[in-house]
């Protein structure tokens, strides 16, 4: 059996430092070659791989376990990568023209050059392999290239680069601006550094949360922004309805004592009736935000000719029935109406006069813009075909 010791230089240190070019064979050139980076660079342990190939060699010549030994060295480029393969695998060829070995043993000093271990087996079967650690520094190169190959993962992941260096880059930018601000402003140090790092942990707990439960964030913020786009009267609607009901909320419980004595007559005595008074005196607000909300919709529907616009109109119309039936309900359970007062009465009768007429302008509007189905779908089916 033909055996073939071959050193590996997948970086071409040898070429860089030394001018060797590969692929170098037999024992005397591989000494030599050695000899010339060791004077060139005598901390690169490229030539400690040569020097342990050659011993290899002799050790397996001495021994006998094969029938012919040789020594080769082979040097990549300085761009690692497919580049610095395809010349190891174009030297390893011409070795292997040289000296056509039935096995080869690869020594190496670490990780990165085994790589190349699938290439030399796809040609010659490995035998075994020998690794060299310089006594002085073991595992530093191995340690080395797996740092450096997971910081280019890192950073050719953009996602991951935002994590990775983003939060720690931001808490220092967030930490310095605190910092200098204290400076300038002492007495407000201790208040900016706690709105500051309330700030980083909510980014941070933010981000998190999304990852941990899955949350398409960009999807919502897209969604978003297509339905401001595409329905901003609605939106606008929806956000004026909103804080009017808000506002109303809050006018109704800074006076909710206020109330309470036109309404009762006393301050409220317990957490339920309390409860009724505000719900009774926000009431107003409420239909009146739930009315602007739909007006949106209606506006939107007949702009977009939408033949659901009934449905809006008759909830629309029905707004306040909303509003007296709140307002009765509340009362009534605070026990101070029955169902017998002729108030009481009138306004139920207008209530369901309310809901009467809602239901047959919805029915009679639904009859009109019954035709808006065929322009929908037509403008659908165009849609499609300028798509296809």
């Amino acid at each position: 059996m033909r055996v073939l010791v071959l050193a590996i230089d997948r970086d071409d240190d040898f070429g860089k430092k030394a001018g060797v070019k590969g692929p170098v064979i037999g024992r005397d050139a591989c000494i030599d070659a050695a000899l010339k980076l060791s004077l060139a660079d005598p901390e690169d342990s490229d030539a400690n791989v040569v020097y342990a190939a050659v011993k290899l060699r002799d050790e397996l010549e001495k021994g006998g376990q094969f029938d012919e030994v040789e020594v080769a060295l082979i040097t990549g480029h300085p761009k690692v990568g497919l580049k610095s393969d395809m010349e190891l695998v174009r030297q390893l060829e011409e070795v292997l023209k040289r000296f056509p070995a039935d096995g080869i043993i690869p020594v190496t000093d670490g990780a990165e050059d085994e790589q190349i271990f699938p290439i030399i087996a796809s040609k010659v079967p490995i035998v075994t392999s020998h690794r060299v650690v310089v006594k002085q520094s073991p595992g530093i190169e191995t340690t080395w290239y797996i740092i450096v190959k997971y910081m280019k993962e890192i950073l050719g992941d953009p996602e991951v680069a935002r994590v990775v260096f983003g939060i720690p880059g931001l808490m220092a930018l967030l930490y310095g601006i605190s910092k200098l601000i204290g400076v300038w402003y002492p007495e407000s140090e201790k208040i900016v550094s706690t709105v500051i790092w309330g700030t980083v942990l909510l980014i941070i707990g933010g981000i998190f949360f999304t990852k941990g439960f899955n949350i398409d964030v960009r999807g919502i913020v897209g969604a978003l922004k297509k339905a401001v786009v595409e329905q901003f009267i609605v939106v606008l609607s929806f956000v004026s309805g909103l804080l009017i009901i808000v506002s109303g909320a809050i006018k109704a419980y800074l006076y909710l004592e206020t109330y309470s004595l036109q309404l009762i007559g006393s301050y409220p005595g317990t957490p339920l009736l309390a409860s009724l008074i505000y719900l009774n005196a926000m009431a107003g607000s409420l239909a009146l935000g739930i009315a602007v909300m739909l007006a949106g919709k209606v506006v939107h529907a007949y702009l977009k000719r939408d033949h659901h616009i009934w449905y809006h109109i008759s909830a629309l119309l029905m707004t306040p029935a909303i509003w007296v039936t709140v307002d009765l309900t509340t009362r009534y359970a605070m026990a101070i109406l029955t169902i017998s007062d002729i108030d009481v009465f009138k306004k139920l009768v207008l209530t369901v006069l309310d809901v009467t007429l809602a239901v047959l302008v919805g029915v009679y509007t639904r009859g009109k813009v019954r035709g808006w189905m065929k322009v929908e779908a037509e403008e659908g089916d165009r849609g499609v075909r300028a798509e296809a």
